[in-house]
């Protein structure tokens, strides 16, 4: 069963490294995601980019990416721990792929994957909860709330289970949300961000993913260079 763990582990990363929303949009638009909206490699991005009906099938492989690796390691019989070492291998794929020099997204679909197959009832849980702010237009901050309780709440969900399978899952949940924290702090800057301080901007990105706390300013901006990636390609065919 190593060979058949390590292997998985390769497997898992090199699939969560396949940057579904930056071939989209590369394909359909002809851009580079990383240039333009938020600059995140994701789904949400691809969205305000371009439309759903190329957005939703990059949302389904992103949580699939999660969902598939853990069930491999679950058919062929991998213990808890190794199931949830299986998925944080594929969210470190998402977020640090090979193949984008090791810039990607921020691993969130990915993570709700994992949570759906090792954990239903906890997932769906934190899917509800994490909806709850989306009226306030605050889903970023829900997000990060729901994946900072996760971990204490799947001590308690998991009960039924022993410890010695309680406790991988926990500590794999703990370390799926240490994994989102850093790649949102480690995003690099963007020209809006000049004036705010260092520690302001870390406050940001880890409570709202954005780089100042004026979400209409934010907005703005995405908006601004979503028009620019429209243009690009129109522009790149008159010049050829």
């Amino acid at each position: 069963m190593v060979v058949e763990f390590g292997l998985l582990i390769v497997g898992a990363y090199l699939l969560g490294a396949v940057p579904a929303a930056y071939l989209v949009a590369k394909w359909s638009q002809g851009i580079d995601i990383r240039k333009y909206g938020s600059g995140n490699v994701g789904a949400s991005n691809l969205l305000k980019l371009t439309s759903k009906r190329l957005a939703i099938p990059v949302i389904i492989f992103d949580i699939g990416k999660g969902t598939a690796m853990v069930g491999a390691a679950q058919w062929l019989g991998l213990g808890i721990a190794e199931q949830v070492t299986v998925g944080i291998a594929a969210i470190i794929g998402h977020n640090w792929p090979v193949f984008l020099r090791f810039v990607g997204g921020r691993g969130i679909l990915t993570t709700a994957g994992i949570l759906f197959i090792l954990t239903p009832k906890l997932a769906l849980i934190a899917s509800v909860l994490s909806l709850l702010f989306a009226p306030f237009r605050q889903l970023a901050l829900g997000v990060f709330i729901v994946l900072a309780s996760i971990p204490i709440l799947s001590w308690f969900l998991s009960q039924p289970l022993g410890i010695g399978e309680r406790l991988p899952i926990t500590l794999g949940y703990l370390a799926m949300f240490l994994l989102v924290v850093i790649r949102r702090l480690a995003a690099p800057r963007t020209s809006v961000t000049s004036s705010v301080s260092l520690g302001q901007l870390l406050l940001n990105r880890l409570l709202f993913d954005r780089d100042i706390r004026d979400r209409e300013a934010w907005i703005r901006q995405t908006r601004l260079q979503a028009g620019s990636a429209e243009q690009l390609p129109k522009q790149q065919g008159k010049g050829n």
